[in-house]
């Protein structure tokens, strides 16, 4: 990099190169068109690239700010969530979290604990249409304020600002907000996890370029289309009479070579047969690695009662069916070779099952103003919103990528209908399936029916909806199931968080030779005797603990009962994915009693986590012998 003469790309690249290869898994925006962009590599290393963004020959999108988009995906957070009580559902047994707040800096404190934990992502962003409040990004306060201070809110919450398309920066202001929340989003992804992003022509051919860079573009889908109007729309004297009525799904995900098994439903009228799951047929694809190191596709070639198919054949059943046909002597193995095998009225040709279509028709599927109807219906009143994603469109997209315990996401969530759709996905196949919703708490404006209806911001549309949503799913739940107890096998609840001011209190660093300002920060050193702002409470640092351990919101905060001289919690994660295996104990009081310190035990993945203020060097010596410790 060193060389007098620059060179913007290395040669193309062999695909069989394993180490290339695992960096195009890494960082998919240093490739294009087979060739790496070397200052996409500087700009990742950290070192500065004053020429202009754009390189001569490389392929891609460019816009004016996108190189600091980029660094605001790679910021720190400088804020945390603390809980709300009493605003969720069930708090103490929920697995699922709503969470009010700027997503950006949301995202960036959710990497913490959910970097590769998350199955699917579904947001519906601002649609760039003219009107979307489009923010920028530069968190440093409590949401509200922060509307306020960077000017798009009064001093009463309504917001001031949108995106007018007479805007110089129209296109520009969008992808800058765009680009570090998708960044993010795909570190929050499982290696199988997948994204879908709806969007409307206003800026589907930029968001399909932008995951290219993002994701790669080997690792997108096809572009799901919904039919989310069948209503023509009164243009008056325009001069043009063009109706659209559909809407696209653009679908990416985190490495397509592990994405591909969709869950498949079984068709009606079918006959049975044991096999795998729900995935069906199309659960039998696998994928190996080879020696080279790139990864190749296998259909059936794996063994099936420790035996491999005959070479150049593979298998046409799975596991569970050769099993149910050994079981039966209606399959013949011959020195170490599967000679016959034969199936009960040939039950595997006429199993059939319905494909995951590309396209969502609206009268299967619904149209915005299904998913309008079915808000106002629930809400009791209308809300005010005229697009409103359709809940079969998405149970259908959770059904074919969610199972067990996975989690979704959705940080542009609205009126949360994939919460809605996800607690109503569960009811109907007995699911765990997990959600995370986040959402700016815009003020709905003081004209609006959803204010009118007691409902300020769209957070509280969101949250009712939740409730209330649940209420009603768990009546038919119990009605269909028979008894009360089934509320312990639906998770209906959930908790809230808001995103706020850190608990810890930060310090500028002095540069320079200003001895004053050296003198003052000791001085204001000495004077905090704890790191902590005042004012602080336990259950806000407790939450900031637990996210910086990399720990699950739904995690386990428990008060132990064996210390009596403090106070003593244990955190345990959830039994979810991705599940952490240390377990931190955390006491938060001024000073550790000796008697704590004696009765300590900590196994070989436990530790002990306390204020640096309420221990001496003694009894600091004390609990290292004790195991790890650590101080805050």
């Amino acid at each position: 990099m060193g060389d007098s003469k620059r060179n913007s790309f290395f040669d193309s690249i062999n695909p069989s190169d394993e180490r290339l290869q695992a960096l195009k898994q890494l960082y998919p925006e240093l490739f294009s068109d087979g060739k790496i962009n070397t200052d996409i590599l500087r700009e990742i290393a950290g070192e500065e690239n004053p020429q202009e963004e754009r390189t001569p020959g490389y392929y891609g999108l460019y816009w004016p700010g996108k190189r600091k988009a980029k660094i605001e995906a790679k910021a720190l957070p400088k804020g945390t969530l603390v809980p709300v009580p009493g605003d969720g559902v069930d708090e103490d047994t929920t697995h699922n979290i709503y969470i009010e707040g700027d997503n950006l800096e949301v995202l960036r404190i959710l990497k913490q604990s959910y970097k590769g934990r998350v199955k699917m992502i579904y947001i519906d962003p601002p649609y760039n249409t003219g009107n979307d409040f489009i923010y920028p990004d530069n968190y440093k306060m409590p949401v509200d304020e922060y509307l306020k201070i960077t000017g798009q809110a009064d001093d009463k919450g309504k917001p001031l600002t949108t995106n007018q398309k007479s805007n110089g920066a129209f296109h520009t202001n969008w992808l800058n907000m765009m680009m570090p929340r998708l960044m993010l989003a795909r570190e929050l992804l499982t290696e199988d996890g997948v994204i879908f992003i709806s969007i409307d022509d206003n800026e589907q051919a930029n968001l399909k370029l932008l995951c290219d860079e993002v994701f790669g573009e080997e690792n997108g889908f096809s572009t799901l289309i919904w039919e989310s109007s069948t209503q023509p729309i009164n243009s008056g004297s325009a001069k043009y009479n063009l109706q659209t009525k559909s809407e696209y799904i653009v679908m990416y995900a985190r490495n397509k070579f592990f994405a591909s098994q969709f869950i498949l439903e079984e068709k009606e009228g079918s006959l049975s047969y044991p096999h795998q799951g729900k995935y069906g047929k199309c659960r039998f694809e696998i994928i190996e690695k080879s020696d080279a190191g790139d990864y190749k596709r296998e259909t059936m070639k794996f063994k099936i009662l420790g035996q491999s198919p005959r070479p150049g054949k593979r298998w046409q059943i799975g596991e569970d069916t050769a099993r149910e046909l050994e079981r039966l002597g209606k399959i013949e193995v011959v020195d170490g070779i599967v000679k016959k095998a034969v199936y009960p009225e040939d039950e595997l040709e006429k199993i059939q099952f319905k494909p995951f279509w590309s396209f969502f028709s609206a009268a299967e599927y619904g149209t915005a103003l299904t998913g309008k109807e079915t808000l106002n219906m629930l809400m009791e009143e209308p809300m005010g919103f005229d697009t409103v994603k359709s809940m079969n469109l998405m149970k259908e997209l959770q059904f074919h990528l969610l199972k067990d315990d996975d989690i979704i996401l959705d940080f542009f969530s609205g009126s949360a209908t994939t919460a809605h759709a996800t607690i109503q996905l569960n009811a109907e196949d007995n699911g765990k399936r997990r959600f995370i919703m986040v959402q700016l708490p815009h003020f709905c404006g003081n004209d609006s029916e959803a204010t009118k209806a007691g409902y300020d911001t769209i957070c509280e549309i969101g949250k009712e909806r939740i409730r209330r949503a649940g209420k009603k799913i768990l009546e038919e739940f119990e009605e269909k199931n028979g008894s009360v107890a089934v509320k312990n096998q639906l998770d209906i609840g959930f908790k809230v968080y808001r995103l706020d001011k850190s608990n810890f209190i930060t310090y500028t660093p002095t540069t320079g030779k200003d001895d004053s300002a050296v003198s003052a920060l000791f001085a204001e050193l000495e004077k905090n005797t704890t790191p902590l702002i005042d004012g602080w409470k336990a259950e806000n640092v407790l939450t900031e603990i637990i996210l910086k351990q990399g720990f699950a919101l739904d995690c386990e905060c428990k008060k132990e009962e064996s210390f009596s001289r403090n106070t003593v919690y244990r955190i345990k994660d959830s039994d979810g994915p991705a599940k952490r295996s240390t377990t931190p104990y955390v006491c938060l009081d001024n000073i550790i009693n000796p008697e704590t310190i004696e009765s300590l035990k900590l196994g070989e993945k436990e530790k002990f986590i306390c204020l640096d203020s309420a221990i001496d060097d003694t009894n600091y010596a004390r609990l290292c012998d004790k195991g790890r410790i650590e101080t805050i």
